[in-house]
């Protein structure tokens, strides 16, 4: 995004500012366009599949996430922290690099205030005149203000059914509508969601981002001199308020070329009038900019119609001060761009060590039964089998580590259906003397490795669980009897 600043070599030719405003792509142009993508993006990837997986999905109905195309079981959620903490980061950097640049870029509040305000109500209904005005509130007009409600209300559902798309698949959410009795959570969230939408974006407007949000309160904590910010550049437009920002020093143009003849500000107020949080930019960094920049669009034509460059960047307050560029990479920034990338590593690592089968095993209440006169020690263990893949499988065990402990049941490999979780009772056994220690039963560590006998090399999983031996005096015992 190229910052609204003119050319040096522009400044003091009214011709060539002309020139120049012509080819100039407002930020909030830009803005127009990211939105559009975000929208686009959010719409369409819930219905884009890869080998019947989606890009991100947390299916609470089946017990799965979907990442990256992948699909996981609940029981495989060892990743989650990796991405929680890369969610976390991420936000700590976009923080510190750009302030808020997500709330006025990229926050979904911010999306749909535009979608409604600039779009419904201004450019379609005509209810406000400009959308350079965002102070004063329409009045009258019921018929047409009670139309932008509506559209507001449809695109609302369809927000909200968007967002529970990425916890129940389109190819399931229509499914379930047909038959909303059966699926009320679902139904109850969608109408909950859709009924905030509408009252967050008609009745609470901007005060959700200045009282409600809590990322307003924890962004400022992570900013720095370098921190990229909306900023007024009080060495070229002048002091209008005082340095803690509660009184106002001047109140005209007069007053301000009475205090220093080269300050350049118009005192027109175009910023202010434009400012969707309701803030006057030159008071300084406050709470409630959301970096959305339009100051600087309304500042930009402003001065560029004076041959000179915009009093409102974005910008650091080094750079303001010591006029140079900002300093995009620095400690900060560096330090959490190697936590991003360790975090991202992490993230990949865990979701390349996917299992494609899934095996708990539990043993029976009995640690072990002695049979065949004292010859033979068996242990019961339950098995809950889940194949993960789209297809059905045929699958069978191992016991690695120890040679002489065999499997007793099943004798032969059994079949699971695709996405079918079943349990299976296995019984290990031996015929050896395996520990002659006659005062206490011995559990033997073991490996059991399961896998599917048709693709042995992809679909395999090892599980650890022990052998329970009996105490050497009572097998004697059943031998002697």
């Amino acid at each position: 995004m190229a910052e609204a600043v003119l050319p040096r070599d522009m400044k003091g030719s009214k011709k060539r500012m002309r020139e120049y405003l012509k080819s100039w792509v407002p930020y909030r142009f830009q803005r127009y366009y990211t939105f559009i993508a975000i929208t686009l993006f959010g719409l369409i990837i819930p219905w884009v599949k890869v080998n019947g997986n989606h890009f991100f999905l947390l299916n609470f109905d089946h017990k799965q996430i979907h990442l990256f195309f992948t699909k996981f079981d609940m029981q495989e959620l060892y990743m989650m922290p990796f991405l929680l903490i890369f969610g976390f980061l991420g936000v700590f950097f976009l923080t510190t690099l750009g302030g808020r640049v997500w709330c006025g870029w990229a926050c979904p509040q911010t999306i749909f205030r535009v979608i409604y305000r600039d779009l419904i109500q201004t450019k379609l209904l005509g209810i406000r005149k400009s959308i350079k005005n965002k102070q004063k509130e329409p009045e009258g007009q019921m018929g047409k203000r009670t139309v932008g409600f509506l559209i507001w209300t449809v695109l609302s559902f369809i927000a909200a059914a968007n967002f529970v798309w990425f916890f129940v698949p389109p190819e399931d959410f229509f499914n379930y509508i047909k038959n909303p009795g059966e699926h009320g959570v679902m139904m109850g969230t969608l109408i909950i969601l859709a009924a905030f939408l509408i009252y967050d974006i008609v009745k609470l407007k901007e005060d959700f981002c200045i009282y409600v949000c809590p990322y307003a309160r924890v962004q400022s904590v992570m900013y720095d001199e370098e921190t990229i910010q909306t900023i007024y550049n009080t060495h070229r437009g002048g002091h209008v308020y005082s340095e803690d920002q509660q009184s106002k020093l001047v109140n005209s143009r007069n007053e301000l070329l009475d205090v220093d003849e080269h300050n350049e500000c118009t005192m027109c107020d175009s910023c202010v009038t434009v400012c969707p949080t309701h803030i006057d930019i030159k008071k300084g960094t406050q709470l409630e900019c959301i970096n959305c920049l339009e100051c600087a669009d309304a500042c930009t034509q402003v001065m560029g119609a004076l041959g000179k460059e915009s009093l409102i960047t974005w910008t650091s307050y080094s750079a303001v001060e010591e006029e140079r560029k900002p300093k995009y990479i620095r400690f900060r920034t560096i330090a959490y761009g190697v936590a991003l990338l360790a975090a991202l590593a992490g993230l990949f690592i865990a979701g390349a060590s996917k299992e494609f089968m899934l095996l708990n095993i539990n043993k029976t209440t009995e640690l072990y039964h002695i049979k065949d006169n004292g010859h033979r020690v068996t242990n019961a263990y339950t098995f809950l089998v889940q194949n993960t893949e789209r297809e059905d499988h045929k699958y069978y065990f191992e016991v690695l580590g120890q040679p002489d402990i065999m499997i007793a049941r099943p004798s032969k490999p059994f079949k699971v259906k695709a996405g079918q979780k079943i349990k299976k009772v296995v019984v290990l056994q031996t015929t050896k003397d395996l520990v002659k220690d006659k005062t206490k039963d011995t559990p033997i560590p073991l490996t059991i490795k399961a896998y599917a006998v048709d693709n042995k090399d992809k679909i395999v999983v090892e599980r650890k669980t022990t052998f329970v031996f009996p105490r050497y005096d009572i097998l004697l015992k059943k031998r002697a009897e």
